[in-house]
Order: C-alpha cells, then structure tokens, then sequence
C-alpha cells in the first residue's frame, strides 16, 4: 500500500505517466495461514467449504494449496455449486472434485447443513468462499450453518477472511423482522452489513445467532483496511456466481436485487454484464430516471434501453459513494408507483414470500402506501445506529 501511495506522489510530482502491479496489496486469509505454515491444520483432517473463488492473491486453488500441504479428504459446496455455474436456486448435487479427486458434499441440495455423515472423518472445517457483503446473498448462510454444525458436532471451524467488495464502512438499508430469518436472510444484520465473513462469524458466534458457540478461528488478512472497496485492493475478481461479473456487481445486485424477486416482465440484465446493474420494463418512464436521479446522489443514474423496453442503468463509484440501501428502497417504490403496484400484484405468492424473506419483513408494500420513500429510509437510522455500535467489538480491521 505505501509503494502505490509513493507511486502515486511521485507521478504527481514528476508528470511520469506509469503503472504497477498492486496484486499483492491484500493478503488473504489463504495467504496468511500459509505463511504461517498451516499451522492451525497441522495434524488434523480437514475439510474445505469453498468454490471457485476460493483462491489466494496470485489465484492459486485454495483446495489445491491445501491438498498439497495438510491433509484435506472432503469438500462442501453452497449455492451455484464448486464451480459457480449453477443457477440461482437450483439444487446443487454432490460429486467428485476432478481437480482435487475429493468428494464435493453438497450444502445446497437436500441438506443446507453439514450432517454428522458429512462431518464424520472431518476434525476441522475450513470455510474460503467470497461473499459480496450483501444480507441475503446465501454464502454468508452457508457459514453460518457450517458453525452451527460444527458446535452441534465437535468440529474446530476456522474461516479464511476475505475482503468485503462494498468495503467496511458502509452499514445500510433494512434490517430483518426475527420471524423471516431464513436462507436468504440468514443473520439479524443490515442489508448492508459493512463487515468481512470473518467478522460476521465472530458477531454470529458470540451472539448466539446459530446456537450454542463453535470452536472458532478466524484467520486475518493483512493489509485491508476498512475504506477498501474491490477495486483498490489490488486483487483479481473472481465472479461468486454467475449474475455479479465483475468487481461492480455486489453494488448493482444491492440496488436491483430485491425488485427482481417480485412479478415478472422485468429486465435486470441477467447473463450479461450489466447484471443487476440496469432495469428495464414497459412502463420506465422518464420522470423514473429523473426521480432515480435526483434522490440516489452519489449513484449515477441514467436511461438505457432493455429487451423489455426502456429502462434505467446505474453507475456506482469504485470509492463507495452513495447510499445503496436507500437506492434499493427508492427504485422498488419507483418501480411500484410506475408499474401502479403490478410489481405486486403480479407476483405469485412464493415470488412474495421469497421478497418477504429477500426484504427482511412483510410491511414494506403497506409502508409504501401510507409513507414517502425518505421517510422509510430515515426510519432505519435508530436500528443501523445501534447495529454499529454491537458489531465494533468483533471488527478486525
């Protein structure tokens, strides 16, 4: 970090024009327990919670690096399965790892746990995957059950920490009523939780959140610190699946996602590159971008065009500005008010369900109704308030 920084004065200074690789800024949680010489595997049969973004700064397979050096016998796979292909909500199914030769147990299939046959030649459970830092994306779950069977079971869990894309200071959006907690919602926290796998694992461990506490570590990065989104660690972005692309994805999905999971018709740039980062339909009109534009400041918002009709595409700064929560809130109340609620209306009862579930309550359409959108928003501020202050003691960085 300090090379980039001189870099950077020196170019100032000088007029140079040059660049440097900076792919090693960060060092990953992969990267640390190598060099300490895993010495935390050391003697035990471990077991692997990963994909294919569990990999170390220089990209190297973390089930490879582990395979080499400890001695790994079994595999756990989350949504999207071990290779990130899966569809969004589709079973993933258990098989054998070609890489590795290890069996690859699926947590997205029959079971969201780790079983006690699973778990059974296991002495300790290693989770690598990165997230997005998004409440409802399903990878955070999966550790969350992984604690949860390793405090039922007897099993060290250790977590591999891992930047946050949205970086650590943001704390944004809704929080979740105790009776959706599920799946897609699976910790008490903001939609926007500003906080590294490794640090939720300690929040929820402490916390109770999954029942009685794991034998949990937690092994830290170096050199990330908390203003750090994506694109300035230096590190490659591996997509977690296939809807967040590129290292602006986990922002886009933010703003966008929740809306996608209502009535159909509506366009979010699915199997592109713009995933989640436009929305289209048949009723977008001007004044929506308009309205987008005048309230999600820090947030670019234009016009675009979409299969589905005309549409709205976001551009959200690489240095974290903006409030994507509330951008979140504002587009689902816009795409309310335009579409003179079909959003609603037209959806199914599990499309609503699985909103509900996404949202964190089932209030928000009466909300909607009876409140303007900034009203909403500030109503959070109490809640996001308290939640920073619970989660300071268990923040590493």
């Amino acid at each position: 970090m300090k090379l980039r920084n001189l870099t950077s004065s020196l170019a100032l200074i000088f007029g140079l024009t040059f660049s440097i690789s900076i792919a090693n800024a960060v060092e990953l949680g992969i990267d640390v327990l190598r060099g300490n010489n895993f010495d935390l595997l050391r003697g035990k049969r471990v077991g692997l919670v990963t994909n294919q973004t569990g990999v170390n700064s220089a990209g190297e397979k973390t089930r490879m690096i582990l395979k080499k050096h400890v001695n790994l016998v079994a595999l756990y796979t989350p949504e999207h399965g071990l290779d990130g292909t899966e569809k969004a909500g589709v079973d993933v199914r258990s098989r054998r790892d070609p890489i590795t030769g290890l069996k690859a147990y699926s947590l997205y299939g029959d079971t969201r746990k780790p079983t006690p046959e699973m778990l059974a030649g296991v002495d300790v459970l290693v989770y690598d995957m990165q997230d997005i830092g998004c409440r409802s994306y399903t990878y955070i779950s999966t550790m969350g059950k992984c604690l949860q069977a390793c405090a039922e079971q007897g099993k060290e869990f250790v977590v591999l920490d891992r930047p946050n894309p949205l970086g650590g200071d943001r704390v944004e959006g809704q929080g979740i009523d105790p009776k959706w907690i599920s799946f897609v919602g699976q910790f008490p926290v903001p939609y926007v939780h500003g906080m590294t796998v490794g640090e939720l694992a300690l929040m929820a461990n402490a916390k109770g959140w999954m029942g009685p506490k794991a034998n949990l570590q937690v092994v830290k990065m170096r050199g990330w610190n908390r203003s750090m989104t994506w694109p300035m660690t230096g590190l490659r972005w591996v997509p977690p699946s296939p809807n967040i692309p590129n290292e602006m994805s986990p922002n886009y999905y933010v703003i966008t996602g929740v809306v996608g999971e209502l009535a159909g018709g509506l366009d979010q740039g699915l199997f592109s590159p713009r995933a989640f980062q436009v929305l289209g339909a048949h009723w977008v009109k001007p004044r929506m971008v308009s309205y987008l534009q005048s309230m999600c400041q820090g947030i670019g918002v234009g016009p675009t065009t979409t299969s589905c009709g005309p549409g709205v595409i976001f551009h959200a700064s690489p240095n974290g500005g903006g409030n994507l929560g509330a951008a979140a809130l504002y587009t689902l109340a816009e795409c309310n008010k335009e579409s003179h609620g079909l959003i609603f209306t037209q959806a199914s009862k599990s499309k609503i369900n699985l909103f509900e579930k996404v949202y964190g309550s089932d209030t928000i359409r009466r909300e909607l109704a009876t409140r303007r959108p900034e009203q909403i928003v500030a109503s959070w501020q109490p809640f996001l308030n308290r939640f920073r202050a619970e989660r300071q003691p268990y923040l590493l960085y």
